[in-house]
């Protein structure tokens, strides 16, 4: 394929559909009327010969052949991207980028806040998006572009993975107050006599405090399975349910002193929290800010 044949904006358009599955969202990420997409889709198809996408309900299916397509092309734009950055200087003040960061639900009600009233001042133009993420998929989702920057609680393995510590925090359980097995303090036979809410964005498999307690041949009651630990504290407020936690987090979730908090009777490591992003943004200007930034809200919180 002759390259000056082809308009580069053609590509953009192409990533946009397969990101956003629909023309009228690639419009509007774009600043593109719908016909435009459309306009520019057949351009591609007729250009490439292959028709790109199918049409299913109200969204856009890849084919098979945009399918093996997009990882490279995403490859080359974010390269170009940066190539284009690296040409000037990022100004946090009139920027309008927008970043897009794997976290924890954890890591939201702590970061999310502080960032934001910051952000609002020195860089109002700028967006945010934060997303959950599979661990499997954090290596090629930040080399695409997909993400920017993951904060996760397991040391990235891979020589293609930056990354920082930014967080210890050791867990606590909560419980509501006046809850009859913390009368007379919380040990470990208490703890396993109650039962328990596991929050986790997956769908199956152990908190971190499970596989602790698996290594001793122990194994707690869960009754209820959540995404979020604030929907998890108002249950732990009207049951006798307990909530194991990070302790800085149910510090903010108790600012009304609603709840008892104790350590959790098992020593173990705290949790240690990373902030991590690909070695081809490493010399990014914006994302070098971004990381400072996110890095600062941790220290003060």
């Amino acid at each position: 394929m002759d390259l000056s044949r082809i308009d580069l904006n053609l590509l953009v358009v192409l990533e946009a559909i397969y990101t956003e599955g629909g023309l009228t969202r690639a419009g509007e990420r774009l600043n593109v009327t719908q016909p435009a997409v459309s306009h520019a889709l057949g351009r591609l198809r007729n250009l490439l010969g292959d028709p790109l996408f199918v049409r299913e309900g109200h969204g856009m299916v890849p084919t098979p052949f945009t399918r093996n397509l997009i990882g490279p092309l995403r490859q080359a734009l974010r390269a170009m991207e940066l190539t284009l950055n690296e040409a000037k200087r990022f100004d946090p003040g009139v920027s309008a980028q927008r970043f897009t960061l794997g976290c924890r639900d954890a890591l939201e009600l702590r970061v999310l806040p502080r960032l934001m009233y910051g952000l609002s001042e020195s860089a109002p133009e700028l967006e945010i998006a934060t997303v959950s993420f599979r661990r499997r998929d954090i290596e090629a989702d930040l080399f695409s572009g997909q993400l920017d920057l993951v904060t996760d609680s397991l040391l990235p393995r891979s020589r293609n993975i930056r990354h920082v510590h930014i967080n210890t925090d050791p867990l606590v359980v909560m419980a509501r107050k006046d809850h009859p097995a913390l009368a007379d303090g919380l040990d470990l036979e208490a703890y396993l006599e109650q039962r328990h809410i596991l929050v986790s964005s997956r769908r199956t498999g152990q908190g971190m405090e499970d596989f602790e307690l698996a290594r001793g041949g122990l194994q707690r009651k869960v009754s209820l399975r959540c995404q979020h630990f604030f929907a998890a504290s108002r249950v732990v407020r009207e049951t006798d349910l307990l909530l194991t936690i990070p302790g800085r987090l149910a510090g903010l979730l108790n600012i009304d002193d609603a709840y008892a908090l104790v350590p959790f009777p098992l020593d173990m490591p705290p949790q240690d929290v990373y902030l991590c992003w690909h070695a081809n943004v490493d010399n990014d200007p914006a994302n070098y800010w971004l990381r400072q930034q996110i890095i600062a809200v941790l220290e003060a919180v």
